[in-house]
């Protein structure tokens, strides 16, 4: 990727990736996947004129989580930037994030006291409605706003979910993030204590654990929220923008925050809207079109129904997406790419490591060799099983924005 810098030019040119979130999956009915159930007459007239394949997120056998697989379709090597969960919440939820910051993921949750120990009930608090969630944020931020010098932010999520900045009046030394998850990952057990793996994360933990203490107290009376598990400690990696790697103007379409956290992150503008459905995806879409040269639109409940082990809900949501296809070829990008960040097979109820199918469209693809956007179709295809940190290459050099290397 270290040529691109040199022959990368700018253009005209209009690169749309569609990222359905877990995309892939595995036999779940009638030795079909998901993909193979769904009625997706639209994607598969595209997919007969496209360059199809497979793509591994990270490495054979690796299963990634979603930082890693959209960082690799983003054509950034996953490995080699590796960015916390907390970091990605943080952003994603509008949190400026700097060099002195600590962020972290959290759950409310609800916990019974046996004996002055806290014990885990539910680790989702229920889930409970957004709307409860920014009632107990504001709460616990107008009374916990410093400790020990060190400035707390504090962010409501969706549903259950919140992001925790700690803003400490100097530069963290790198390493300062290596603190465990507060999740024990099981109900029936105690919150983990947050420790520091060295001396400098020692440091942050021991503000950690006063923020929980403190945490713990205001929310001892909640009915389901009553306390918070932490995951995903994470310093703000030094990572180039996807203008200065790729001379792109990019944006994000995404309704969860995570996902806008990680387009921010590599210098995409998050484009805020109004809903959450497929139709406000492209509605929103056809206002910025002319503004920008790469428009990442992410598409959740792939992935949220094929983690439940829904593969019937699996199967609608990527038939609704069928159904609005036609309206985002409308826009006539000069490349399509459609694709998905890890599979998510409904069999695991969990992602996995299986290459996930994708197809490009443009003027410049051989094409004719995929009856159908599915698992197996998609092995047939030109692109044949390719890395996902190549896709960008691919989509620029079918956007005519590489020039040639070498004499």
């Amino acid at each position: 990727m270290d040529i691109l810098k040199d022959i990368v030019k700018k253009n005209n040119s209009k690169i749309l990736l569609i990222v359905l979130d877990g995309l892939g999956g595995l036999p779940v009915r009638d030795g079909r996947t998901e993909l193979e159930l769904a009625n997706t007459p639209n994607l598969d007239n595209l997919a007969k004129k496209s360059a199809t394949g497979l793509h591994i997120p990270v490495d054979y056998g690796i299963t990634p989580g979603s930082g890693p697989g959209h960082l690799g379709i983003f054509g950034y090597d996953p490995v080699k930037y590796q960015i916390g969960r907390g970091i990605l919440e943080a952003l994603g939820l509008g949190i400026d994030v700097n060099e002195t910051d600590i962020a972290v993921r959290g759950n409310y949750a609800t916990v019974r006291y046996e004996n002055g120990k806290a014990i885990v009930v539910d680790r989702r608090a229920g889930r409970i409605p957004t709307e409860e969630n920014r009632r107990i944020t504001k709460r616990l931020q107008e009374e916990i706003k410093e400790i020990d010098g060190v400035k707390v932010i504090i962010k409501p999520g969706m549903e259950h979910r919140l992001a925790i900045v700690f803003r400490f009046p100097e530069k963290l030394p790198e390493g300062s993030d290596a603190i465990n998850d507060t999740d024990p990952q099981q109900v029936g057990k105690e919150p983990l204590i947050p420790k520091g793996e060295n001396p400098n994360a020692e440091k942050v933990a021991q503000v950690v654990r006063k923020f929980i203490e403190k945490a713990s107290e205001i929310l001892k009376n909640e009915q389901k929220a009553n306390y918070i598990l932490l995951r995903g400690f994470a310093q703000k990696p030094n990572i180039p923008t996807m203008e200065e790697k790729f001379g792109l103007r990019a944006c994000c379409i995404a309704v969860y925050p995570m996902y806008k956290g990680l387009a921010s992150l590599v210098g995409m503008d998050v484009i805020e809207f109004e809903g959450s459905s497929i139709q406000d995806e492209v509605e929103t879409l056809k206002k910025v079109w002319e503004e920008y040269d790469y428009f990442f639109v992410h598409i959740k409940k792939t992935d949220s129904y094929g983690e439940d082990g829904n593969y019937e809900g699996k199967v609608k949501i990527i038939e609704d997406f069928d159904k609005h296809l036609p309206k985002f070829l409308e826009l006539s990008p000069d490349v399509i790419a459609i694709t998905g960040d890890h599979s998510t097979p409904s069999l695991l109820k969990g992602h996995s490591w299986h290459p996930v199918p994708i197809l490009i469209h443009s003027p410049y693809v051989l094409g004719g060799t995929s009856e159908r956007f599915t698992e197996r179709e998609c092995l047939k295809g030109e692109l044949g099983i390719l890395p996902a940190v190549k896709i960008t290459q691919l989509l620029l050099a079918n956007a005519l924005r590489l020039k040639k290397y070498g004499a």
